[in-house]
């Protein structure tokens, strides 16, 4: 149910309430926010409403939203230029930076005050898997495997990085089986014994006891990555300055002010998992994300099998010449931050 209701999103055929469908032909006056989900697509549009409500007041013109069911899916979006603001996490953010024409404006700032984020590897608490030594020490083909798309940093990309590709396994080939879906999907999915071992990170997790206590109460994490810094808003390099230092403005400041209209907004933001606000940032806060991705790609490539060791030796110098590029991509023009 969770899917189809993602597919009808991403096709435009189920619309928010207080909110215009986000199409082409889109009014220009609009402005059309993409949302990464978080959950499902249904669960990630209902957490944003009240606040993107509130950006639609404050602009006095329609806020139009892209939600679909996948990171895929809304960098799909990002680049046929039918996003002017998104949230995204890491790695799909550096793709909106170097090749998209997006720039960061603010990351997000967790409840607690953190600016990140912790990936993990998530088992039932029966299983016999009692920590990352069991999981790897025992030949893969006996578990299954619950993770997230490419695109996704923590369920990804980081148990890549850190777990897998430092002793030369890949996950996609070490386990018996790998299925891919959202965090919330994977989890049920452990809880149910449908596979093994799931990816998530700490939001997800909140949102899950939320959302299923009793069926947390069954999960156990055997593993946490180092703290990876938290999803940004990135906005199209090319928007009017007016209306960029308006929304800015309004991003930044939201739930920020004293008394009772501060109260109210940081109740809204309350709603989307684990946000307590938005801090200024700039381009280089994606850098770790780069290096991850860097690292990750290096691993793979000195573990991998080449024909020749000259073909070894290219992928290799591509990669080192892929990474100089993007963290140069990330650096402030002359004369800006």
């Amino acid at each position: 149910m969770v899917w189809m209701l993602a597919g009808l999103l991403a096709l435009g055929l189920l619309l928010p309430r207080g909110h215009a469908q986000a199409t082409d032909g889109a009014a220009s006056s609009s402005v059309r926010f993409g949302i990464l989900p978080i959950g499902s697509a249904a669960e990630s549009l209902e957490q944003w409403r009240p606040l993107l409500d509130d950006l639609q007041k404050r602009l006095q013109r329609p806020v139009t939203t892209v939600s679909v069911g996948s990171y895929a899916g809304l960098a799909d979006a990002i680049g046929a230029q039918r996003v002017d603001i998104a949230f995204l996490s890491g790695k799909l953010a550096v793709e909106a930076v170097t090749h998209q024409h997006m720039q960061v404006f603010a990351q997000f700032v967790r409840s607690d005050g953190a600016k990140g984020n912790v990936a993990t590897l998530v088992v039932r608490n029966d299983s016999p898997i009692r920590n990352l030594d069991d999981l790897l020490s025992t030949p893969g083909s006996s578990w299954r495997y619950a993770r997230s798309e490419h695109l996704s940093v923590t369920g990804y990309t980081a148990p890549e990085a850190y777990v897998f590709a430092p002793r030369g396994l890949n996950s996609d080939t070490f386990f018996g089986s790998v299925r891919v879906g959202d965090h919330q999907s994977n989890l049920l999915a452990v809880v149910n014994r449908e596979v093994d071992v799931a990816s998530s990170n700490n939001p997800d997790m909140d949102l899950f006891r939320r959302n299923f206590p009793r069926e947390a109460e069954q999960l156990r994490v055997i593993w946490r990555s180092p703290l990876i810094p938290s999803g940004v808003l990135v906005i199209r390099a090319g928007m009017p300055a007016s209306l960029r230092q308006k929304l800015t403005a309004f991003l930044l400041g939201y739930g920020k002010a004293r008394g009772e209209a501060g109260a109210r907004e940081r109740a809204k933001l309350a709603r989307i998992p684990d946000l307590g606000g938005f801090a200024p940032e700039d381009n280089r806060v994606l850098e770790p994300f780069v290096d991850m991705q860097y690292t990750l790609l290096r691993q793979q490539a000195e573990h991998g099998q080449w024909v020749t060791p000259q073909a070894r030796q290219a992928r290799l110098a591509q990669i080192e010449a892929d990474h100089r590029r993007a963290v140069r991509q990330l650096q402030p023009a002359s004369g800006s931050r």
